[in-house]
């Protein structure tokens, strides 16, 4: 079944302070802030919603079609979708753009001091989704605004069921634009501080927003994920990992795995402990494209977390 991911196609580049902010930072003077941290440790990542969770997918032998707007600096990202073998003609080159970047500085305490630059990624309603692209199954992930709102009516007119991500894009639409995402979407996926930000927007409880949608789902982190569907909850419980070394990608492994199990007409349990079991092995590795266990041994990882396999 074709896949397709829309959302964000973006470099992180990471770099790491070997001191503490806070010994660097006074309170008094916060007002006129003008500081510079050293980072000797620089690394650039590929990421993105859109990148990561077809990485997943790809991994897990699926066929995903990634979608999103990027920018002139896009060719070696472009390069590593073909060379992972991810379709990516549904991408779209934005000239005079850059592709979107995060700039991530972290200290020793783990604290992030972040900067966002969304450049092409604000034109990706410039492309459209319609029957031709045969998907039959869809992700709506962060993205630029108008190519969310639009992207999810293109999925509802062409009767293509979706999964609709709002992730750190969930503040940009207000009450009546976040009811129209339940209404349209057969799938919800949020984080536990997403949901709770949901439903105060949307002024009901994640319980009654989950009749209007066949499933609705709630990653917790270190403390698993709960599934509404078909009016019953069900709680998935987290696989340790092999080692905790960087979260970044967790929720988007978790999502290639909601995507997988319902392409395949799984239960929701088995469903959200593939998630699950693809976050474990992400948090493993440092960045969100760099763990790569190999399609054929995720069926045995999956029964030696879980004793059976839904394969």
């Amino acid at each position: 079944m074709r896949i397709l991911v829309t959302g964000s196609i973006a470099y992180d580049t990471i770099m790491v302070f070997p001191d503490r902010f806070r010994n660097h930072l006074l309170p008094d003077q916060l007002h006129i802030l003008n500081i510079c941290f050293l980072t000797p440790e620089m690394r650039r990542e590929f990421g993105g919603t859109a990148g990561n969770i077809s990485y997943n997918l790809k991994m897990l032998g699926a066929d995903p079609l990634v979608m999103g707007a990027v920018g002139d600096d896009a060719q070696p990202y472009f390069d590593r979708l073909k060379t992972l073998g991810i379709d990516a003609t549904a991408v779209r080159r934005i000239p005079g753009q850059f592709t979107a970047q995060a700039f991530i500085t972290t200290d020793l305490d783990d604290n992030q001091i972040t900067a966002f630059h969304p450049g092409a990624m604000g034109r990706s309603h410039d492309i459209e989704i319609d029957g031709a692209l045969g998907a039959k199954l869809a992700i709506i992930s962060p993205d630029g605004k108008e190519g969310m709102l639009q992207h999810a009516a293109q999925c509802a007119a062409n009767s293509i069921p979706f999964v609709f991500d709002p992730g750190q894009g969930l503040p940009m639409f207000d009450a009546a634009e976040l009811e129209g995402f339940i209404r349209a979407a057969d799938f919800l996926a949020v984080n536990d501080y997403e949901g709770k930000m949901l439903q105060e927007r949307i002024g009901r409880p994640l319980e009654a927003a989950a009749r209007d949608l066949k499933a609705l789902v709630v990653t917790l982190g270190g403390k698993g994920s709960i599934i509404y569907a078909d009016g019953k909850q069900h709680e998935i419980p987290c696989v340790p990992a092999a080692q905790v070394v960087d979260p970044t990608g967790c929720g988007d492994a978790y999502r290639a795995g909601l995507l997988y199990g319902i392409a395949k007409g799984w239960d929701w349990p088995s469903i959200g402990r593939l998630g699950a079991l693809l976050g474990s092995l992400k948090i493993a590795e440092r960045g969100a494209q760099n763990h790569r266990p190999g399609a054929e041994s995720i069926p045995e990882r999956f029964k030696a977390a879980f004793g059976y396999t839904p394969w």
